[in-house]
C-alpha cells in the first residue's frame, strides 16, 4: 500500500484482444491439422494483462486505449471481463466501424505459445481523454510499447508530474520512438532488447540503450530471469523462480503490471523486481493467461517459502 494506506491507482494504456487458446501436444506443421485438447476464450494484450494483474494484487486500475465498434461482440466481452475484475472503463475509446482486435493462440504442452493476431491499423488513430482527467490521482502509467503514437504526449506530461512511467517492451523499438526518453522504467524481452539496440547480449544491449535514454532499463528471459542496470550503471540480475511452467501466455505483462505496482507502492528496483518475477511464476503455473494471474495473498505465501 502506499503511505497513505490507500492503494495506488495506476492508468494502464494499451490496446485490449479478445484471445482463443487452443492446447495442443505440438504446433502442427505448415498445412496440416491438429486436434486441440482444450479450448477457451478469454481477454488479453499486453496492458490488460498488466491491469489484470495490479488488481489482484491490490491496486486501483483504470484503462485506457480503443477498441472497436460497440455492436461488434469482441469488445462487449473484453469489457465485461474488466468490469468483474474491478477495472475502471471510463477512458477507454469505442470506435465506431472498427473492429477490436482479435488473437489465436496456441499453447503446447512445455507451456509455449504461438500466436497470430488481427489489429485494425485504424485503432492508432485514437485520441485519448484529457491528460489532466487521466492522471489525476494517478501513482504510476503503465504502458504498452506500440502504443506510443496516441500516448506520447501524454507520458511525458506524466513524468513532468513525477509520475513514473513504465513501458512493457515485446517488439522492436526504433531508437527515434518518443517513448525512449518519455520513459522512467523500460522493461524489454531478451529478443527485443538486442534487436533494439543492434548489439547480440543482453547486458551490452541495454548499456548501449542507456546511453540513448535516462531511463531505468531491464531485460526479461523467461527461466533465465531479468537482467538490469543499477543506478551505476552496473549489470544486476534478478533470477527466476524455478516452476513446473503449463502456459506462458501473458507471463511479461503479469511481470509488467507486479513491477508497477510495486514502484508506485514505493518499492525499490530489487524488490519489484523479485515481487514480479514471483508474480510470473505463478502465473506460469495455471492456464488462462493473463487471467491466470494470482492474487496477493498467493505471492506474498510464495516468497515466505524461497530462501
Amino acid at each position: 500500500m502506499a503511505a497513505s494506506g490507500i492503494a495506488p491507482r495506476i492508468l494502464c494504456i494499451g490496446i485490449p484482444v479478445r484471445d482463443l487458446t487452443f492446447r495442443v501436444e505440438a504446433v502442427p506443421a505448415r498445412g496440416s491439422k491438429a486436434n486441440a485438447t482444450h479450448l477457451a476464450e478469454i481477454c488479453g494484450g499486453n496492458a490488460l494483462n498488466a491491469a489484470i494483474a495490479i488488481a489482484r494484487l491490490g491496486g486501483r486500475v483504470a484503462f485506457a486505449g480503443p477498441m472497436g465498434d460497440a455492436r461488434e461482440p469482441s469488445s462487449g466481452f473484453i469489457l465485461d471481463r474488466m468490469t468483474a475484475e474491478g477495472i475502471e472503463t471510463t477512458h477507454i475509446v469505442r470506435m465506431p466501424g472498427l473492429t477490436t482486435p482479435v488473437s489465436a493462440i496456441l499453447i503446447d504442452v512445455t507451456g509455449e505459445r504461438t500466436l497470430t493476431i488481427y489489429r485494425d491499423p485504424a485503432l492508432w488513430t485514437v485520441k485519448l481523454s484529457d491528460a489532466g482527467e487521466l492522471l489525476a490521482d494517478c501513482q504510476a502509467v503503465l504502458v504498452e510499447s506500440r502504443c506510443a503514437s496516441f500516448c506520447v504526449e501524454l507520458c511525458t506530461e506524466a513524468r513532468l508530474r513525477g509520475i513514473p512511467v513504465i513501458v512493457g517492451v515485446d517488439r522492436v523499438m526504433s531508437l527515434q520512438d518518443g517513448l525512449l526518453t518519455a520513459a522512467s522504467h523500460l522493461l524489454f524481452a531478451s529478443e527485443q532488447v538486442q534487436e533494439t539496440a543492434g548489439v547480440a547480449d543482453d547486458g551490452e544491449a541495454l548499456k548501449h540503450l542507456a546511453k540513448l535514454t535516462p531511463a531505468f532499463l531491464a531485460a526479461t528471459r523467461g527461466p533465465r530471469g531479468t537482467i538490469w542496470l543499477d543506478e551505476a550503471g552496473g549489470l544486476e540480475e534478478t533470477p527466476a523462480f524455478p516452476i513446473q511452467a503449463v502456459d506462458t501466455l501473458g507471463a511479461g505483462d503479469v511481470f509488467h503490471g507486479a513491477v508497477t505496482l510495486r514502484l508506485a507502492e514505493g518499492a525499490g528496483a530489487r524488490e519489484a523486481l523479485r515481487f514480479a518475477a514471483a508474480t510470473a511464476a505463478l502465473k506460469c503455473t495455471r492456464h488462462g493467461g493473463g487471467l491466470a494471474a494470482p492474487q496477493r495473498v498467493e505471492v506474498t505465501e510464495f516468497l515466505r517459502g524461497q530462501v
